[in-house]
């Protein structure tokens, strides 16, 4: 299959749209998005979004986005339903990182590229150590995966 991140779009623009999807849009898909803005370096248009979102971003994925050259206070919680409203252009690819947003979310206009990645929930660890070690063991594996969606075909 041809790599979404790299194929060439008609009209030869060259800028990727990106949409990553999860439930609550606190956690996984808000890292992702910063992740995908960074190792991008510009050449992805990235939104997240969640089918359920809790409208606030989790302090210790804020903490893991501090780790990057960004601010993290500019990333939000968004509702799927208001990102898909207010696209002006179909996604080229779209990324549910959580096993829910990938059975729940239905067709994207467009017919966009599909990946999933079903990523335990980091959010889901109470004890503040556990938490602290699960978010950034999160973080670093979306680092990764992005990465190589970034260099190589999707398959």
């Amino acid at each position: 299959m041809t790599n979404p991140m790299t194929s060439s779009r008609p009209g030869g623009a060259a800028r990727r749209r990106v949409l990553v999807v999860c439930t609550g849009n606190s956690a996984r898909s808000i890292m992702a998005e910063a992740l995908f803005q960074t190792l991008g370096a510009g050449a992805i248009e990235v939104v997240s979004a969640g089918s359920a979102p809790t409208g606030q971003v989790h302090p210790l994925a804020l903490e893991q986005i501090g780790r990057l050259p960004v601010d993290p206070s500019r990333y939000g919680s968004k509702s799927l339903a208001s990102v898909l409203e207010a696209a002006t252009t179909p996604f080229d690819l779209v990324v549910t990182v959580c096993d829910h947003a990938a059975e729940s979310c239905g067709t994207f206009p467009g017919d966009p590229a599909r990946v999933h990645w079903g990523l335990a929930d980091p959010a889901a660890h109470q004890e503040p150590q556990q938490a602290r070690r699960a978010f950034s063991a999160c973080f670093d594996e979306l680092a990764e995966r992005i990465g190589a969606l970034l260099k190589e075909p999707v398959a």
